[in-house]
């Protein structure tokens, strides 16, 4: 099955991140098979029988090889392609974020989750396992992972929804 993990907090070739080559072979070494990375901003597919120890080993083997440790997630690709498929005709695309984590389910009309998301003017506008889709209310912010990592108590990255629209007319279609 193919797979799609986002590393968190990566710009490839920028000083103090994992190069390019060390993403890959970290993957590589891992047992992944068929590691492909999309634009360089850390995310990365694959297949692996197991993704979740797969990405497990990645990172140990991206941070030994690089000296920068990272967080990653992974989603399946037709998961990732079924949610971006939901929001990918939205007129403001741009203000939408697909979020990574590792804080299982949220439900977005709990009160503690309206109180947060108000709080950095977005809201949750789908969400399901380790991943939620946030809707940025003003042009050109981005709360995702603030939002995400506060509900949660823990780590989380996100993507543009356009990057991953272009992802999965690339990869699916």
């Amino acid at each position: 099955m193919r797979w799609v993990a986002l590393l968190r907090n990566v710009n490839q070739g920028q000083r103090g991140n994992p190069s390019t080559a060390d993403i890959r072979a970290g993957f590589t070494d891992a047992g992944c098979r068929n590691v492909e990375l999309f634009q360089s901003n850390g995310t990365v597919l694959f297949d692996a029988d197991d993704p979740v120890e797969a990405a497990e080993r990645a990172s140990a083997g991206i941070a030994a090889r690089s000296g920068h440790e990272r967080e990653v997630y992974c989603i399946a690709l037709a998961s990732l392609a079924e949610a971006v498929d939901r929001h990918r005709d939205a007129t403001d695309l741009r203000r939408y974020e697909f979020t990574l984590h590792g804080g299982g389910d949220l439900d977005p009309t709990a009160a503690d989750v309206r109180k947060e998301t108000d709080r950095h003017r977005c809201e949750i506008v789908d969400s399901g396992p380790g991943w939620a889709i946030i809707h940025n209310r003003i042009d050109g912010e981005g709360h995702a992972t603030p939002v995400l990592e506060s509900l949660t108590g823990g780590p989380a990255t996100s993507r543009g929804l356009p990057t991953l629209v272009r992802l999965v007319s690339r990869f699916i279609r």
